[in-house]
C-alpha cells in the first residue's frame, strides 16, 4: 500500500497522541492534557468522550509541521512573487527549487504536504466513520460530524489546488481492495468539498461559547464554500455565499498590524484560524512552528527566517498603505511593540503576519507558538464579493467591497489610498487582484490567486514557470513508487 494509504491504515486516536496534539481551544480543559498510556482503536469510540477526544485531535493536528511549517510555505507560498527563501544562503537550499520551478517528484516538502493533509483527512474520517454509532446527545453528534465535514474539505482544498486529480477518500479503508486507490478526477473532487461544506454549513452554529472558541463555524464552511467556488469560477455562487457571510456579524479589526497579534487572536475579522497555544509545563502539545520558522533569524525570541517578503511585494503598496508595516519588518527598524531588528543580518526583511513579540519567548519553547495560523478572514471575503461582483456585472457593489478594506488600511491618513471609482471591467478587475496582492500578502494565497486568475505565465514565467505544468505540483514519487504505479504523475514532470 502507499504511503497516504498506509497514513489511513492507522489509528492515531490515542491518549500518548492526545497528549501531543490536544485542541488549543480557550478552556484550559482542552489545553493541558496529561501523559497517559496509550489507549487501543478496539477500546475506543465507546462514549461521547472519546468522540470529543478525536475531533479536538482533528483540530489539533492542524497546527503539526507538515500543515503550516515547510511544507505550506514550500508548496504554497514560495512559488509567488511575494516570498523567496530567506535564511542564510546555504539553509535548506531545497527550497529555491520551488521558487524557481525546478522542485521534481523527489522533493521531500512535496511529500510532507501531501502526507500532512491525508493525516487531516484520516482523522476527520474517523471522526465521520465512527461518531455516528456512539450513543450520545444527537446535536453535538451533528456538530461534531460538521466539523469533521469542514476539516476534511479544507484539506482537499489545499490538495487539489495543489496536485489537480487525487484519490478522494471519503471513509476508512476496510478492506484490502480499498487500500490502493487511482487519482480522482478533480472535478468530483471539488463536488466532493462543495458537498462538505454544504452540509457542514447547514448544521455548524454561528459561534461558540469561550470554550469553544476555534472550531469551524457556519461562517467558515459558508466562507470556503465561497473560496472553492471562486477557483471554479462559479461567480454567482462566490457572489451569494459571500453576500450571506457579510450579513452573519463579522468586521474589519481597526488597526491592521494589530490583526496578527496573539493578543487578537479571534477577532471580529477572523472567519478561521488554526489555534495555537504555548502551555507551560506542556513543551509537546506547544508544538506549534509556524512562527518559529519564519522569525527574525539572529534574535532572542525570532526564529530561523524562511519565507521572506520579496522586493516586487515591497513595491506592490502604494504610498501610505499601512499594511506594508503589518506585513513586513524591515532590517534596523523598531517594531510597534517595541522589539528592535538588527541592522545587519542574512534578510532585509521578514514576514511581519507571522511575527510574536520577543518578549513573550518562553526558554525552552518554540518562538513564537502562541501565534494562530490565519485561514481566512473577512477582509478576503470582501474581496471575493468584490470580484464576484465585478465578473457578475456589478461594479457598483465591487466597489463598496472593495473600497472598504481599502478605507481599512488608510489608517488615520485620509490623504492617502483613494477610493477606487472605475467602473470599467478590466481596470476593476485589476485594482480587485492588486488589493488582494497586498491585503493577503504572505497568508499562502498569492501563488494560486495568480494561477486561478490565468496570469501565471506571465507574472512567474521570468523564473521559470512552464505553461501546462507548473500550474500543478508533481505526485510525490513515494506515493507512485509504493502504489505500484497506480498512481499517475502529472503531465511534464
Amino acid at each position: 500500500m502507499n504511503l497516504h494509504n498506509k497514513i489511513y491504515h492507522r489509528y492515531f486516536i490515542s491518549g500518548a497522541l492526545l497528549a501531543l496534539v490536544v485542541f488549543t481551544g480557550c478552556n484550559k480543559t482542552f489545553l493541558d492534557v496529561p501523559p497517559q498510556g496509550q489507549q487501543p482503536s478496539q477500546q475506543f469510540w465507546k462514549s461521547d468522550a472519546d468522540a470529543a477526544k478525536a475531533v479536538n485531535a482533528m483540530y489539533a493536528n492542524l497546527h503539526e509541521w507538515k500543515n503550516i511549517a515547510f511544507a505550506p510555505i514550500a508548496v504554497e507560498s514560495m512559488g509567488s512573487d511575494d516570498a523567496e527563501k530567506g535564511s542564510s544562503p546555504s539553509d535548506a537550499t531545497f527550497m529555491n527549487k520551488f521558487h524557481n520551478f525546478t522542485a521534481t517528484s523527489t522533493e521531500g516538502q512535496i511529500a510532507d504536504f501531501w502526507a500532512g493533509q491525508y493525516q487531516n483527512i484520516n482523522f476527520a474520517n474517523q471522526v465521520l466513520d465512527n461518531v455516528p454509532g456512539i450513543t450520545m446527545d444527537d446535536n453535538l453528534k451533528n456538530r461534531y460530524l460538521a466539523e469533521a465535514k469542514f476539516i476534511r474539505a479544507y484539506s482537499y482544498f489545499r490538495l487539489v489546488r495543489a496536485f489537480g486529480d487525487v484519490p478522494l477518500r471519503l471513509t476508512v479503508p476496510k478492506s484490502a481492495a480499498e487500500y490502493n486507490v487511482p487519482r480522482t478526477p478533480k472535478a468530483q473532487v471539488w463536488a466532493a468539498i462543495e458537498k462538505d461544506l454544504t452540509d457542514a454549513a447547514a448544521v455548524l452554529p454561528q459561534s461558540y461559547g469561550a470554550a469553544d472558541v476555534g472550531r469551524a463555524t457556519k461562517g467558515a464552511a459558508l466562507g470556503m464554500l465561497a473560496k472553492v467556488s471562486m477557483y471554479q469560477k462559479k461567480w454567482q455562487a462566490v457572489f451569494d455565499l459571500t453576500t450571506q457571510v457579510m450579513g452573519m456579524g463579522y468586521s474589519l479589526f481597526p488597526d491592521f498590524e494589530k490583526l496578527f497579534r496573539t493578543q487578537n487572536k479571534n477577532s471580529s475579522e477572523s472567519v478561521f484560524e488554526i489555534q495555537c497555544k504555548l502551555i507551560l509545563g506542556n513543551k509537546a502539545a506547544s508544538n506549534s512552528q509556524y512562527s518559529q520558522v519564519q522569525g527574525v533569524r539572529g534574535s532572542v525570541g525570532g526564529g530561523w527566517g524562511f519565507n521572506v517578503p520579496t522586493p516586487d511585494l515591497v513595491a506592490e503598496f502604494e504610498p501610505g498603505d499601512t499594511r506594508k508595516a503589518g506585513t513586513i519588518i524591515f532590517r534596523g527598524e523598531t517594531t510597534a511593540e517595541g522589539d528592535v531588528i538588527p541592522p545587519t543580518g542574512d534578510n532585509p526583511m521578514y514576514n511581519k503576519k507571522s511575527y510574536v513579540p520577543f518578549s513573550q519567548y518562553v526558554s525552552g519553547y518554540n518562538e513564537g507558538a502562541d501565534q494562530d495560523f490565519m485561514v481566512l478572514r473577512f477582509a478576503d471575503i470582501l474581496l471575493m464579493n468584490a470580484e464576484a461582483s465585478n465578473e457578475l456585472g456589478k461594479p457598483a457593489q465591487a466597489l463598496i467591497s472593495l473600497n472598504k478594506v481599502r478605507a481599512r488600511a488608510r489608517g488615520s491618513n485620509p490623504a492617502v489610498l483613494p477610493d477606487v471609482t472605475t467602473t470599467d471591467q478590466g481596470a476593476l478587475r485589476n485594482a480587485i487582484w492588486h488589493e488582494r496582492r497586498v491585503e493577503l500578502a504572505m497568508e499562502f494565497d498569492r501563488f494560486f490567486d495568480v494561477i486561478r486568475q490565468g496570469r501565471a505565465a506571465t507574472v512567474f514565467g521570468p523564473r521559470g514557470f512552464v505553461a501546462g505544468k507548473n500550474e500543478v505540483l508533481p505526485i510525490p514519487q513515494n506515493e507512485i513508487d509504493l502504489s505500484a504505479g497506480v498512481l499517475t504523475q502529472n503531465p511534464g514532470y
